[in-house]
């Protein structure tokens, strides 16, 4: 890695910092900034040599959610560059190594700015609008290697108990039991129920270029600019189903209280149709709407893994620190009971487009 770093900032004398990241993930060989004086960058690793956490391997189909060398295609193709004066970028791309074991080094500009985990209303706001700006200009984008059915074979690809929904014992514990809001164990089974019906939905709508995996976490404030990392995941999705990924993900990780949701998405979605219509898009605003609310689906994987998990210590993402088990029931709960609005907002929205 020694002749990397040289050219990427002249010398071999830098200091690597691991950067937290999902470890599961068998794509990811790790993210380590390095610095060097005053300059720094950030080395990703894309590998298929790892073996990944279950349902999360590696694919070599560059149609599949986790095709392991996606992201560094991204960047060579310059993907991210379609959304330019939107106010959304990607990082610089300033090396690219195929290395000798196989191995992708992607080195990108360690972007200096304000974390999405830190932002409040108006900073997501700001982002809803940049983000219809640059999908509703960009349109539908084809790549040979785009992810296809990002949705349906992600879910499908996680092993979840399921069946747990239905199991009386574990809505008795006591983190489950007094941190759940009532009825919200009736509105899941329901969403469960009809998860292929929502998946079918999402994939009849308008589609769009989707970066797929849109949460705080992945986004940086530059100076007004929103810079989006982490395009692994990229490709063909529903015009609105970036921000139906984004609201939730702001409350399910604590960086924002779920009884902001209804604020949150009232103004981060009718910021993002405002940006739609600035780009010139002329579509059915329902239509986005619909795609917006059916997302909710993409959280049915959640509740039986954290029925499954409630005795156990509860991490952050990452899973270097615990995170009060107690909070993150009681907001996740809130935010799940929230969705199920959603999944109904969508039914009466599909009945009305006259979508099956």
């Amino acid at each position: 890695m020694e002749d990397e770093i040289a050219r990427v900032l002249g010398g071999t004398d830098a200091v690597v910092e691991p950067l937290t990241h999902n470890p599961l993930n068998a794509v990811t060989g790790g993210i380590w900034r390095v610095r060097r004086g005053s300059r720094s960058a950030v080395l990703k690793v894309l590998t298929r040599r790892k073996e990944g956490g279950t349902g999360w391997g590696h694919s070599d189909d560059p149609r599949h959610w986790n095709y392991w060398r996606r992201e560094a295609d991204v960047y060579a193709d310059g993907l991210p560059g379609l959304w330019a004066g939107s106010g959304l970028a990607a990082p610089k791309l300033l090396e690219l190594v195929e290395r000798d074991d196989g191995d992708l080094a992607l080195w990108t500009e360690d972007v200096a700015g304000r974390p999405g985990t830190t932002w409040d209303l108006g900073r997501h706001t700001l982002f809803g609008h940049q983000l219809g700006l640059a999908q509703g200009a960009a349109g539908q984008v084809e790549r040979p290697w785009s992810s296809r059915s990002f949705l349906r074979d992600y879910l499908g690809s996680k092993p979840v108990p399921y069946e747990l929904l239905e199991d009386d014992a574990v809505w008795r514990h006591p983190l489950v039991a007094e941190n759940f809001p009532p009825g919200l164990r009736g509105e899941l089974v329901r969403l469960h129920r009809d998860r292929e019906e929502f998946l079918a939905v999402l994939e009849s709508l308008p589609r769009a270029l989707c970066h797929l995996d849109v949460w705080p976490s992945n986004v940086i404030d530059r100076d007004g600019e929103s810079v989006l990392v982490d395009w692994a995941f990229a490709g063909d999705g529903a015009l609105g189903e970036d921000v139906g990924n984004h609201i939730p993900d702001s409350v399910f990780d604590l960086f924002l209280p779920a009884a902001l949701l209804p604020a949150l998405d009232a103004a981060v979605h009718g910021a993002y149709v405002r940006g739609l219509r600035d780009s010139g898009w002329r579509g059915d605003e329902r239509l986005v709407r619909l795609a917006v609310c059916a997302s909710a689906v993409k959280y049915d994987f959640l509740t039986p893994l954290m029925l499954a998990r409630a005795g156990e210590t509860q991490l952050d993402y990452g899973g270097a620190t615990p995170v009060d088990a107690a909070r993150r029931f009681r907001e996740r709960g809130e935010a799940l009971m929230f969705l199920a609005g959603w999944a109904d907002e969508a039914r009466r929205l599909a009945e009305a487009v006259r979508l099956p």
